[in-house]
């Protein structure tokens, strides 16, 4: 048998009892947590910054788990976005068979928008992946109210009203309805915001922007939504029909050329009977 010392020297030194490996190479975990009112976005380029001033050049520099997923992720956020809207666009535009009664109704989306990054601001939450989904959710939540008043106000139009009376008609018949199911809607998501536990954090992103901007867009929307449908509606038949503002409905051919007050005021009860003088002709 040989001796060990013959083939090997053997030396003590002291070593970490644990050595990590990223990519099968050898690394050093550094975790940090974004200060308050900042955001995760600005927690990763601090530390890209901090690591390229203190690092040596033949250090580099990898991230994983949430961070990696969101730096992946970072630019598909408002595309995402885009793409929702423009699918919603595309499905009001078949319906109503236009493009303005559409593009009324998603201008409510940016009131939502607002509402929520106000909420999220005065609660020192972050833009995060939750709350993205939360603005995706407030395309179609903020898009059903203004869908009910364009909705009344066309079939207001189409029974002989002017612009404006349509337009208030429809908004005062739908109030009701939009208010009790916004006050649903927002007592469903109310548990979001006082979350807690684990995983709370995920909840209040979540439930701040949808609370916000649903409630922001419930009460703007009752009044920009009669406003924006006076306005293009009558800039888009002035522009391709060539009607004056406020007018009514455009006629088919063949229909009848009496408005609908001349008819009403032609029925039997409305009509003043008086005797015929002597010498007057009958028709």
């Amino acid at each position: 048998m040989v001796p060990l010392g013959e083939v090997v020297s053997q030396q003590e030194v002291v070593g970490p009892s644990t050595i990590n490996h990223f990519n099968l190479l050898r690394s050093i975990k550094l975790e940090g947590l974004p200060a308050p009112r900042a955001s995760s976005g600005q927690l990763i380029q601090a530390m890209t910054e901090a690591h390229t001033q203190a690092a040596l050049p033949v250090v580099g520099q990898a991230w994983q788990g949430t961070a990696k997923e969101e730096i992946a992720s970072g630019g598909l956020a408002g595309l995402i976005f885009s793409l929702g809207v423009v699918v919603v666009f595309l499905v009001l535009a078949a319906q109503y068979e236009n493009y303005i009664d559409p593009i009324i109704i998603l201008l409510t989306v940016p009131l939502a928008v607002l509402g929520a990054l106000i909420f999220l601001f005065l609660r020192g939450l972050e833009l995060n992946i939750y709350a993205q989904v939360g603005l995706v959710m407030l395309i179609g939540l903020a898009s059903k109210n203004a869908i009910l008043i364009v909705e009344f106000a066309n079939q207001a139009r189409s029974q002989g009203l002017g612009l404006v009376p349509a337009a208030v008609a429809a908004a005062e018949q739908r109030f009701r309805p939009i208010i009790m199911t916004a006050i649903s809607s927002l007592v469903g998501f109310f548990p979001l915001l006082i979350a807690t536990g684990a995983g709370s954090a995920s909840r209040w992103s979540v439930g701040y922007t949808v609370f916000g901007g649903l409630l922001v867009a419930t009460v703007l929307s009752l009044l920009v939504v009669p406003v924006l449908y006076v306005i293009l509606k009558g800039l888009s038949e002035w522009l391709f029909l060539g009607k004056p503002p406020n007018a009514g409905p455009p006629r088919s051919v063949g229909q009848n050329q009496y408005s609908t007050t001349e008819e009403r005021a032609l029925t039997p009860e409305s009509v003043a009977l008086r005797p015929i003088q002597d010498g007057e002709p009958l028709a």
